[in-house]
């Protein structure tokens, strides 16, 4: 007997199957154009607009709208890396994401940590943390935690209704770490994969989390198992704060500019043309 089983793709999370299930777990209908590329459908100032997330337009982006009747809507287009996007009207500047190549051994991973973290990393396997990987409940206490921690922050993040109908929809493509002290749960770690690859999606630490480095150990332990299910890349998010992007970059991870934000709309791209 031979496996059949198609080979993993490589493709960003908000263009994968199981965010599509879960908008519509949510009653959120996206809209799917013929080459497969998903859009998102939001009201702006009381009118529609499309997004195309984090992919990059086809060549033949204003055939395949005009095909789905939606060639007059505004669409606010991500794409993942820098690319051309004529006919479109530059919204935000390129941003950086943090990115680890999982695609290399365990020791070259290893020794490319920076050798503080490897040293906390050290300290954390030394001591009493044990890590639990299971997949998300959808009523798991992390969504109420991380929707109380963001408005705390005054950071935005997917509501918790839609991560939630996320592990509903793919619970095997949600892989929680859990970091116990003497049996109690003082960090967590949440990655959703898509493909061959990962994102970082909730994080939480407490302060005896801290004191132990569990956020250290988690990250690691998340790296090799993720790794050891076929992993290439692991998507830590965009840069935000010094402390934050230090952690990360010691982690391994490296930047990647990504293509920024264009609105492209038939009026304005006509008005554009010489």
């Amino acid at each position: 007997m031979f496996d059949t089983s198609p080979p993993l793709s490589d493709h960003p999370l908000m263009q994968d199957r199981a965010f599509a299930d879960a908008l519509r777990l949510c009653g959120k209908v996206p809209v799917v154009l013929p080459s497969g590329l998903m859009l998102l459908s939001r009201r702006l100032m009381g009118m529609p607009v499309l997004m195309l997330p984090r992919a990059a337009p086809p060549r033949d982006l204003g055939t395949q709208l005009a095909q789905a009747g939606l060639h007059r809507h505004p669409v606010i287009l991500s794409p993942e890396t820098q690319c051309k996007m004529p006919r479109a009207l530059p919204l935000s500047p390129v941003r950086s994401l943090l990115e680890v190549n999982l695609s290399q051994p365990s020791p070259v991973r290893r020794a490319a940590l920076h050798q503080k973290w490897r040293h906390q990393l050290g300290q954390a396997e030394a001591g009493a943390l044990r890590i639990l990987h299971r997949p998300l409940a959808p009523d798991h206490h992390l969504l109420e935690i991380e929707a109380k921690q963001a408005r705390a922050r005054r950071y935005q993040n997917w509501p918790s209704p839609l991560t939630a109908a996320f592990a509903q929809a793919a619970p095997e493509q949600t892989h929680l770490f859990t970091a116990l002290l003497r049996g109690h749960p003082v960090a967590h770690m949440l990655f959703l994969t898509h493909g061959i690859r990962a994102t970082y999606h909730i994080g939480h630490n407490s302060d005896a989390g801290r004191a132990a480095q569990a956020h250290n150990l988690l990250l690691w332990q998340a790296m090799q198992t993720l790794s050891r299910c076929g992993i290439t890349r692991l998507d830590l998010g965009p840069e935000t704060t010094p402390q934050i992007d230090r952690f990360k970059h010691r982690a391994g991870a490296r930047p990647r500019s990504t293509g920024g934000t264009w609105l492209r709309w038939t009026p304005l791209a006509r008005r554009r043309q010489p």
